[in-house]
Protein backbone atom coordinates (compact mmCIF):
# COMPACT_ATOMS: atom_id res chain seq x y z
CA UNK A 1 0.00 0.00 0.00
CA UNK A 2 1.38 3.42 -0.35
CA UNK A 3 0.59 6.51 0.87
CA UNK A 4 0.86 9.76 -1.20
CA UNK A 5 -0.62 12.24 1.67
CA UNK A 6 1.70 11.01 3.99
CA UNK A 7 5.23 13.07 4.44
CA UNK A 8 8.51 11.61 3.03
CA UNK A 9 10.06 11.16 6.18
CA UNK A 10 7.55 11.07 9.05
CA UNK A 11 8.44 9.35 12.07
CA UNK A 12 5.95 8.71 14.64
CA UNK A 13 6.56 8.10 18.69
CA UNK A 14 4.70 6.35 20.74
CA UNK A 15 4.99 6.52 24.72
CA UNK A 16 2.93 5.42 27.64
CA UNK A 17 3.03 7.59 30.90
CA UNK A 18 4.34 5.18 33.57
CA UNK A 19 5.67 6.67 36.82
CA UNK A 20 4.66 9.71 36.87
CA UNK A 21 7.61 11.74 34.51
CA UNK A 22 10.10 9.62 32.95
CA UNK A 23 9.00 7.87 30.22
CA UNK A 24 7.56 10.76 28.72
CA UNK A 25 10.41 13.00 29.71
CA UNK A 26 12.51 11.00 27.42
CA UNK A 27 10.20 10.74 24.72
CA UNK A 28 9.46 14.42 24.39
CA UNK A 29 13.28 15.30 25.01
CA UNK A 30 14.36 12.84 21.88
CA UNK A 31 10.80 14.08 20.08
CA UNK A 32 11.89 18.13 20.55
CA UNK A 33 15.29 16.93 19.58
CA UNK A 34 14.78 15.08 16.18
CA UNK A 35 12.26 18.10 14.91
CA UNK A 36 14.51 20.96 15.62
CA UNK A 37 18.22 19.44 15.06
CA UNK A 38 16.67 17.13 12.13
CA UNK A 39 14.06 18.87 10.74
CA UNK A 40 11.96 15.47 11.04
CA UNK A 41 7.98 15.90 10.57
CA UNK A 42 7.03 13.76 13.87
CA UNK A 43 4.12 12.80 15.40
CA UNK A 44 4.24 11.99 19.46
CA UNK A 45 1.30 9.38 20.75
CA UNK A 46 1.36 10.05 24.39
CA UNK A 47 -2.13 8.72 26.48
CA UNK A 48 -1.53 10.55 29.50
CA UNK A 49 -1.62 14.13 28.72
CA UNK A 50 -2.37 15.44 31.87
CA UNK A 51 0.56 14.08 33.43
CA UNK A 52 2.61 15.32 30.10
CA UNK A 53 1.19 19.11 31.20
CA UNK A 54 2.89 18.71 34.37
CA UNK A 55 6.47 19.05 32.34
CA UNK A 56 5.55 21.17 29.25
CA UNK A 57 3.16 24.10 30.13
CA UNK A 58 2.14 25.03 26.71
CA UNK A 59 0.27 21.53 26.18
CA UNK A 60 -3.51 21.44 26.53
CA UNK A 61 -4.61 17.99 27.96
CA UNK A 62 -8.38 18.22 26.82
CA UNK A 63 -7.28 18.23 22.53
CA UNK A 64 -6.33 15.02 20.58
CA UNK A 65 -4.12 16.95 18.51
CA UNK A 66 -2.04 19.80 19.06
CA UNK A 67 1.91 20.76 17.93
CA UNK A 68 4.06 22.17 20.15
CA UNK A 69 7.97 22.53 18.94
CA UNK A 70 7.30 21.44 15.80
CA UNK A 71 6.39 18.10 17.60
CA UNK A 72 2.65 17.32 16.22
CA UNK A 73 1.87 15.87 19.53
CA UNK A 74 -1.60 13.41 19.42
CA UNK A 75 -3.65 11.24 21.92
CA UNK A 76 -3.78 7.19 22.10
CA UNK A 77 -5.19 4.40 24.49
CA UNK A 78 -2.94 1.81 25.07
CA UNK A 79 -4.50 -1.59 24.62
CA UNK A 80 -7.73 -0.74 22.02
CA UNK A 81 -7.82 -2.31 19.10
CA UNK A 82 -7.85 1.01 17.01
CA UNK A 83 -5.95 4.02 16.70
CA UNK A 84 -8.11 5.96 14.28
CA UNK A 85 -9.47 6.44 11.07
CA UNK A 86 -7.08 7.64 8.07
CA UNK A 87 -4.02 7.30 10.18
CA UNK A 88 -1.11 6.03 8.38
CA UNK A 89 1.83 4.88 9.63
CA UNK A 90 5.42 7.30 9.06
CA UNK A 91 7.82 6.11 7.32
CA UNK A 92 9.80 5.04 11.00
CA UNK A 93 7.37 3.67 13.95
CA UNK A 94 9.19 3.54 17.28
CA UNK A 95 7.73 2.15 20.47
CA UNK A 96 9.01 4.14 23.48
CA UNK A 97 9.76 1.10 26.09
CA UNK A 98 7.88 -1.37 24.74
CA UNK A 99 4.23 0.04 24.44
CA UNK A 100 2.14 -1.86 22.61
CA UNK A 101 0.84 -0.26 19.33
CA UNK A 102 -2.81 -0.83 18.35
CA UNK A 103 -3.76 -4.01 16.49
CA UNK A 104 -5.46 -1.89 13.10
CA UNK A 105 -1.94 -0.14 13.09
CA UNK A 106 0.14 -3.12 13.19
CA UNK A 107 -2.23 -4.39 10.02
CA UNK A 108 -1.97 -1.20 8.44
CA UNK A 109 2.09 -0.91 8.78
CA UNK A 110 2.04 -4.57 7.13
CA UNK A 111 0.50 -3.97 4.12
CA UNK A 112 2.43 -0.87 3.74
CA UNK A 113 5.12 -1.28 1.12
CA UNK A 114 7.57 -0.89 1.98
CA UNK A 115 6.74 -1.33 5.45
CA UNK A 116 7.68 1.64 7.99
CA UNK A 117 11.45 0.65 9.93
CA UNK A 118 9.96 -0.21 13.18
CA UNK A 119 12.05 0.17 16.56
CA UNK A 120 11.52 -0.28 19.98
CA UNK A 121 13.44 2.71 21.92
CA UNK A 122 14.51 0.57 25.69
CA UNK A 123 15.31 1.80 28.28
CA UNK A 124 18.99 2.70 29.47
CA UNK A 125 21.72 0.37 31.24
CA UNK A 126 25.13 0.51 32.04
CA UNK A 127 25.37 -3.16 31.57
CA UNK A 128 27.74 -4.78 29.03
CA UNK A 129 25.10 -6.63 27.27
CA UNK A 130 23.45 -3.79 25.90
CA UNK A 131 25.90 -3.96 23.71
CA UNK A 132 25.44 -7.25 21.88
CA UNK A 133 21.27 -6.48 22.03
CA UNK A 134 21.26 -3.07 20.32
CA UNK A 135 20.07 -3.55 16.56
CA UNK A 136 18.76 -6.77 17.12
CA UNK A 137 15.72 -7.81 14.95
CA UNK A 138 12.60 -9.19 15.98
CA UNK A 139 10.34 -10.81 13.78
CA UNK A 140 6.44 -10.15 14.30
CA UNK A 141 4.75 -13.70 15.04
CA UNK A 142 2.30 -13.40 12.69
CA UNK A 143 2.63 -10.21 10.54
CA UNK A 144 5.37 -9.96 8.08
CA UNK A 145 7.36 -7.00 10.23
CA UNK A 146 10.63 -6.98 11.98
CA UNK A 147 11.34 -4.72 15.08
CA UNK A 148 14.58 -3.73 16.00
CA UNK A 149 15.67 -3.03 19.11
CA UNK A 150 17.29 0.24 20.29
CA UNK A 151 18.99 0.67 23.17
CA UNK A 152 20.97 3.76 24.93
CA UNK A 153 24.15 3.33 26.45
CA UNK A 154 27.34 4.56 27.17
CA UNK A 155 29.64 2.93 24.54
CA UNK A 156 30.23 3.42 21.41
CA UNK A 157 28.45 0.34 20.29
CA UNK A 158 24.62 1.17 22.08
CA UNK A 159 22.18 3.44 20.97
CA UNK A 160 23.64 6.83 23.23
CA UNK A 161 22.81 9.03 25.43
CA UNK A 162 19.76 11.39 25.01
CA UNK A 163 21.89 14.99 25.02
CA UNK A 164 20.74 18.19 22.85
CA UNK A 165 23.77 19.75 20.82
CA UNK A 166 23.57 22.93 22.77
CA UNK A 167 23.16 22.13 25.94
CA UNK A 168 26.63 21.89 27.41
CA UNK A 169 26.95 25.95 26.32
CA UNK A 170 23.32 26.60 27.64
CA UNK A 171 24.42 24.99 30.60
CA UNK A 172 27.84 27.01 30.80
CA UNK A 173 26.44 30.38 30.16
CA UNK A 174 23.36 30.14 32.52
CA UNK A 175 26.46 29.72 35.10
CA UNK A 176 28.92 31.99 33.84
CA UNK A 177 26.06 34.71 34.53
CA UNK A 178 26.29 35.71 38.73
CA UNK A 179 23.75 38.66 38.24
CA UNK A 180 21.54 35.55 36.65
CA UNK A 181 22.03 32.99 38.88
CA UNK A 182 21.06 35.54 42.15
CA UNK A 183 17.34 36.43 39.99
CA UNK A 184 16.82 32.68 39.34
CA UNK A 185 17.51 31.99 43.16
CA UNK A 186 15.39 34.91 44.04
CA UNK A 187 12.37 32.89 41.56
CA UNK A 188 12.65 30.31 43.99
CA UNK A 189 12.50 32.15 46.90
CA UNK A 190 15.92 32.09 47.90
CA UNK A 191 18.76 34.49 48.75
CA UNK A 192 22.22 34.27 46.89
CA UNK A 193 24.22 31.46 47.93
CA UNK A 194 26.36 32.19 51.45
CA UNK A 195 30.06 31.15 51.89
CA UNK A 196 30.18 27.33 51.88
CA UNK A 197 26.84 27.20 51.77
CA UNK A 198 25.96 23.49 50.43
CA UNK A 199 22.77 23.57 47.63
CA UNK A 200 21.46 20.12 46.90
CA UNK A 201 18.41 19.14 44.51
CA UNK A 202 15.97 16.34 46.02
CA UNK A 203 13.58 14.14 43.42
CA UNK A 204 13.57 10.76 44.50
CA UNK A 205 11.44 8.39 45.63
CA UNK A 206 10.31 7.32 49.36
CA UNK A 207 13.14 5.65 51.10
CA UNK A 208 14.27 5.39 55.09
CA UNK A 209 17.18 6.68 53.87
CA UNK A 210 16.18 9.77 53.55
CA UNK A 211 15.62 10.17 57.70
CA UNK A 212 19.37 9.41 58.39
CA UNK A 213 20.10 11.58 55.52
CA UNK A 214 18.88 14.55 56.76
CA UNK A 215 20.24 14.05 59.83
CA UNK A 216 23.33 14.57 58.52
CA UNK A 217 22.51 17.38 56.64
CA UNK A 218 21.16 19.27 60.03
CA UNK A 219 24.61 18.22 61.75
CA UNK A 220 26.36 19.54 59.50
CA UNK A 221 28.81 22.32 60.30
CA UNK A 222 28.07 24.33 56.90
CA UNK A 223 24.65 25.38 56.07
CA UNK A 224 23.14 22.55 53.73
CA UNK A 225 20.02 24.08 51.79
CA UNK A 226 17.90 21.46 50.23
CA UNK A 227 15.32 22.01 47.06
CA UNK A 228 12.79 19.17 46.84
CA UNK A 229 10.27 19.74 44.05
CA UNK A 230 6.41 18.51 44.75
CA UNK A 231 6.13 14.67 44.72
CA UNK A 232 7.00 11.61 46.57
CA UNK A 233 10.31 12.50 48.48
CA UNK A 234 8.76 15.86 49.32
CA UNK A 235 6.10 13.46 51.45
CA UNK A 236 8.52 11.78 53.14
CA UNK A 237 10.42 14.50 54.32
CA UNK A 238 7.14 16.33 55.80
CA UNK A 239 7.06 13.01 57.76
CA UNK A 240 10.53 12.91 58.33
CA UNK A 241 11.13 16.83 59.65
CA UNK A 242 7.16 16.97 61.30
CA UNK A 243 6.32 19.81 59.58
CA UNK A 244 4.50 21.44 56.64
CA UNK A 245 6.23 22.12 54.06
CA UNK A 246 3.66 23.47 51.66
CA UNK A 247 3.98 23.98 48.03
CA UNK A 248 5.41 26.23 46.75
CA UNK A 249 7.20 28.25 49.46
CA UNK A 250 7.17 26.24 52.33
CA UNK A 251 10.49 25.88 54.50
CA UNK A 252 11.49 23.72 57.21
CA UNK A 253 14.65 23.95 59.50
CA UNK A 254 16.84 21.10 61.76
CA UNK A 255 20.21 22.62 62.78
CA UNK A 256 22.04 23.56 59.62
CA UNK A 257 19.50 22.34 57.29
CA UNK A 258 17.21 24.26 55.51
CA UNK A 259 14.52 22.74 53.22
CA UNK A 260 12.38 24.74 50.92
CA UNK A 261 9.27 23.22 48.91
CA UNK A 262 9.21 24.11 45.29
CA UNK A 263 6.36 23.57 42.70
CA UNK A 264 6.56 21.06 40.33
CA UNK A 265 8.48 22.40 36.97
CA UNK A 266 9.28 21.98 33.54
CA UNK A 267 11.89 20.14 31.79
CA UNK A 268 13.65 23.33 30.85
CA UNK A 269 13.33 24.72 34.92
CA UNK A 270 14.81 21.17 36.36
CA UNK A 271 17.54 21.46 33.88
CA UNK A 272 18.33 24.81 36.05
CA UNK A 273 18.07 23.75 39.29
CA UNK A 274 20.20 20.60 38.62
CA UNK A 275 23.02 23.19 37.16
CA UNK A 276 22.45 25.68 39.87
CA UNK A 277 23.14 22.96 42.64
CA UNK A 278 26.03 21.90 44.38
CA UNK A 279 24.51 17.97 44.46
CA UNK A 280 21.57 16.55 42.84
CA UNK A 281 19.51 13.38 44.14
CA UNK A 282 17.32 12.00 40.97
CA UNK A 283 15.57 9.21 39.86
CA UNK A 284 13.88 7.47 37.22
CA UNK A 285 16.10 7.68 33.97
CA UNK A 286 15.51 11.19 32.85
CA UNK A 287 16.38 12.65 35.56
CA UNK A 288 19.97 10.62 36.01
CA UNK A 289 20.60 11.47 32.58
CA UNK A 290 19.92 15.02 32.87
CA UNK A 291 21.98 14.92 35.70
CA UNK A 292 25.25 13.70 34.37
CA UNK A 293 24.91 16.87 31.68
CA UNK A 294 24.38 19.25 34.88
CA UNK A 295 28.19 18.02 35.16
CA UNK A 296 27.51 17.86 39.01
CA UNK A 297 28.10 15.00 41.35
CA UNK A 298 24.59 13.46 41.96
CA UNK A 299 23.41 10.23 43.43
CA UNK A 300 20.63 8.20 41.42
CA UNK A 301 17.73 6.63 43.11
CA UNK A 302 16.76 3.91 40.59
CA UNK A 303 13.36 2.46 40.11
CA UNK A 304 13.08 -0.42 42.31
CA UNK A 305 12.54 -4.17 40.64
CA UNK A 306 12.09 -7.66 41.67
CA UNK A 307 14.80 -9.89 42.82
CA UNK A 308 17.21 -6.34 42.88
CA UNK A 309 17.53 -6.34 39.45
CA UNK A 310 17.49 -2.40 39.58
CA UNK A 311 20.73 -2.98 42.32
CA UNK A 312 22.61 -4.91 39.40
CA UNK A 313 21.85 -1.97 37.05
CA UNK A 314 23.06 0.39 39.76
CA UNK A 315 26.55 -1.12 39.89
CA UNK A 316 26.91 -1.52 36.41
CA UNK A 317 26.67 2.13 35.53
CA UNK A 318 28.88 2.66 38.98
CA UNK A 319 31.63 0.92 37.56
CA UNK A 320 31.18 2.48 34.49
CA UNK A 321 30.79 6.08 35.75
CA UNK A 322 33.96 5.93 38.35
CA UNK A 323 36.48 4.60 35.65
CA UNK A 324 39.51 7.33 36.21
CA UNK A 325 38.01 8.73 39.34
CA UNK A 326 40.83 8.64 42.59
CA UNK A 327 39.65 5.33 44.65
CA UNK A 328 38.89 6.87 47.57
CA UNK A 329 36.42 9.27 45.87
CA UNK A 330 35.09 6.19 43.73
CA UNK A 331 34.66 4.17 47.31
CA UNK A 332 32.91 7.33 48.67
CA UNK A 333 30.37 8.19 45.70
CA UNK A 334 29.69 3.68 45.61
CA UNK A 335 28.99 3.42 49.37
CA UNK A 336 26.85 5.98 49.39
CA UNK A 337 24.61 4.92 46.42
CA UNK A 338 24.58 1.92 47.18
CA UNK A 339 23.77 2.24 50.98
CA UNK A 340 20.70 4.68 49.65
CA UNK A 341 19.37 2.49 46.99
CA UNK A 342 18.96 -0.42 49.99
CA UNK A 343 17.11 1.74 52.31
CA UNK A 344 20.04 1.44 54.73
CA UNK A 345 21.13 4.47 56.85
CA UNK A 346 23.47 7.10 54.79
CA UNK A 347 24.89 9.20 57.90
CA UNK A 348 28.86 8.03 58.03
CA UNK A 349 28.27 7.49 54.07
CA UNK A 350 27.47 10.90 53.26
CA UNK A 351 30.26 12.55 55.73
CA UNK A 352 33.06 10.32 53.32
CA UNK A 353 31.19 11.61 50.33
CA UNK A 354 31.60 14.69 51.46
CA UNK A 355 35.60 14.41 52.14
CA UNK A 356 35.55 13.71 48.55
CA UNK A 357 33.29 16.47 46.83
CA UNK A 358 36.42 18.46 45.15
CA UNK A 359 37.14 15.29 43.12
CA UNK A 360 34.04 14.21 42.24
CA UNK A 361 33.25 17.42 41.14
CA UNK A 362 35.96 17.86 38.83
CA UNK A 363 35.22 13.52 37.60
CA UNK A 364 31.50 14.93 37.29
CA UNK A 365 32.47 18.00 34.92
CA UNK A 366 34.76 15.18 33.08
CA UNK A 367 32.39 12.67 32.39
CA UNK A 368 29.35 15.11 31.04
CA UNK A 369 32.59 16.36 28.64
CA UNK A 370 33.31 12.74 27.27
CA UNK A 371 29.72 11.66 26.95
CA UNK A 372 28.98 14.64 24.79
CA UNK A 373 32.10 14.21 22.39
CA UNK A 374 30.65 10.48 21.81
CA UNK A 375 27.50 11.36 19.92
CA UNK A 376 23.87 11.65 21.38
CA UNK A 377 20.84 9.50 20.69
CA UNK A 378 18.94 11.52 18.11
CA UNK A 379 22.35 11.46 16.10
CA UNK A 380 22.98 7.74 16.30
CA UNK A 381 19.26 6.92 15.79
CA UNK A 382 19.09 9.17 12.54
CA UNK A 383 22.22 7.37 11.12
CA UNK A 384 20.62 4.18 12.10
CA UNK A 385 17.44 4.88 10.35
CA UNK A 386 19.23 5.94 7.33
CA UNK A 387 21.72 3.16 7.36
CA UNK A 388 18.74 0.33 7.11
CA UNK A 389 16.65 2.91 4.79
CA UNK A 390 18.88 2.47 2.13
Amino acid sequence: MTDSTRPAACWDLFCTVIDNFGDIGVAWRLARQLADEYRLPLRLWVDDLESFARIEARLDPDLDAQTIAGVEIRRWTPGSAQLGAGVEPGEVVIEAFGCRLPDDFLATMAACDPAPLWLNLEYLSAEAWVDDCHGMASPHPRLPLTQYFYFPGFTETSGGLIGERDLPARRDAFLADTAGLDAYWASLGLPPRVENEMRISLFSYETPSLASLTDAWAASIAPVTVLVPEGRALAELRRVLGQPLEVPGGVARRGALAVHALAMTDQAGYDRLLWACDFNIVRGEDSFLRAQWAARPFLWHIYRQDEGAHLEKLDAFLERYTQGLAEPAAAALTALSRAFNRDEEVGDAWRAFGKRREALAFHAHDWAEKQAAAGDLAGRLVQFVQNRLK
